[in-house]
């Protein structure tokens, strides 16, 4: 009895998560350390950075156009959610907009092109290996800047 009740359990995440993926209807697209740089290069993408505004500060991607979202929170209990990211990020970009999505190492970015993607968002691609990444291979960091409340131009 034990046996089937866990194939019921599996079987309805299964279907569970398969709906979750059917109804956003696209796909996280990461992309690697260079690909960002040349994205952000273009002049066509902004860089959402979706750290903590004290990981921000203390050092962020030199990009042209940059601001800061913080995906999570650090609170006593632990990491939780930001209940406001998407209302503020819909606040500063249209959907249209091409943003690369970064982090410290591409955890909580992948999470967060994934909710944009599934709330409309259409050029998204989610930057795997970070700001770790970024400054692993000797690339141009900023610090010691507060976080662009506005739209910065993108």
């Amino acid at each position: 009895m034990g046996v089937s009740r866990n194939w019921v359990t599996f079987l309805r995440g299964l279907f569970l998560l398969l709906l979750i993926c059917r109804s956003s209807g696209a796909e996280v697209i990461t992309v690697d350390v260079r690909a960002a740089k040349n994205l952000l290069e273009s002049g066509g993408y902004g860089y959402l950075d979706v750290r903590t505004a004290e990981e921000f500060e203390e050092g962020h991607v030199d990009a042209a156009k940059i601001f800061n979202i913080p995906y999570m929170f650090n609170t006593p209990e632990g990491r939780v959610k930001n209940p406001d990211f998407l209302k503020k990020v819909r606040s500063l970009c249209k959907e249209e907009d091409r943003l690369v999505v970064g982090c410290q190492s591409g955890a909580r970015s992948l999470h967060a092109t994934a909710d944009l993607l599934g709330a409309g968002f259409k050029h998204v691609s989610n930057f795997g290996g970070g700001h770790m990444a970024w400054v692993q291979n000797g690339l141009k960091v900023k610090a010691h800047e507060k976080p662009a409340d506005h739209r910065s131009d993108l």
